[in-house]
């Protein structure tokens, strides 16, 4: 009986609903965490095409929010696309979805280091050193880094 709820297509479609409702998710996130929760992987499959197929679930919003969500945190464009990689987005949206977000990195990158160091750049080796450390963490290109520790900016 527990078997035949968790091969049942409707189930699943409600389980998938469930999980969207709260956030958006991508595909293969979506699929991942309705098999986790019971449903066999076909099943899950196929609750999330039929999701894609009626515009309830789609990749591309989700980089778009999910990009949208990581700028505000202060996460750079490396740390963000390696993020949606392991959230099974691919290459092609992802560059679309940081095109799209039309960020100055280079802004961030200033931005964050002065919220976490303050305004005045580092000027020994060690506090250099530290804070590049500190932005490539966060996924910021290395470009990106120097021009928020130099001087001049």
């Amino acid at each position: 009986m527990e078997d035949e709820k968790f091969s049942d297509p409707i189930a699943a479609r409600k389980k998938a609903m469930d999980y969207l409702a709260r956030r958006e998710h991508g595909r293969t996130e979506l699929t991942a965490k309705v098999v986790k929760f019971g449903f066999d992987s076909a099943t899950a499959a196929d609750a999330a095409a039929r999701l894609v197929d009626d515009g309830l679930q789609s990749d591309q919003r989700f980089v778009a929010v999910f990009v949208r969500s990581r700028i505000s945190q202060g996460k750079g464009p490396a740390r963000i696309r390696a993020d949606l990689r392991e959230r099974g987005i691919g290459d092609q949206l992802i560059d679309r979805g940081l095109s799209e977000a039309r960020q100055n990195w280079h802004g961030l990158a200033h931005e964050v280091r002065e919220k976490k160091f303050g305004a005045e750049c580092p000027l020994d080796f060690k506090d250099k050193a530290r804070q590049m450390r500190f932005l490539q963490s966060r996924g910021f290109e290395q470009d990106h880094i120097r021009s928020a520790v130099s001087a001049g900016r």
